[in-house]
């Protein structure tokens, strides 16, 4: 996989505070320590795209099964007593998240 970025003044940063892209240990890899921001000056997480995202490839998640091992069944009735101990809760957005993220139904 590779990544590559091109600037408008190659080679040539305003200040050396802006020179944060490393070369990664990985052959083929690119490192930056802070945030990256896509159609936005403040990116609020480790990677912010506003705008749509093409991902020609697989994305994995901690959630995703591929990462799992040892999947087995457990007890319905087990699971069903903690469900109803549960705190369930409604919530709206805060309406500067909502606007930033373009989230309409708060």
């Amino acid at each position: 996989q590779k990544v590559s970025f091109q600037a408008s003044n190659p080679g040539q940063f305003e200040n050396d505070s802006d020179v944060l892209w490393q070369r990664g240990h990985v052959p083929e890899t690119t490192v930056y320590h802070g945030r990256v921001g896509i159609n936005t000056d403040a990116p609020d997480e480790a990677l912010v795209v506003c705008g749509n995202a093409k991902v020609m490839g697989r994305v994995m998640h901690p959630s995703d099964s591929r990462a799992k091992q040892n999947i087995r069944e457990v007890d319905t009735n087990e699971q069903l007593r903690r469900i109803t101990q549960m705190r369930l809760v409604e919530y709206d957005y805060k309406p500067e998240f909502a606007s930033v993220m373009g989230i309409k139904d708060t």
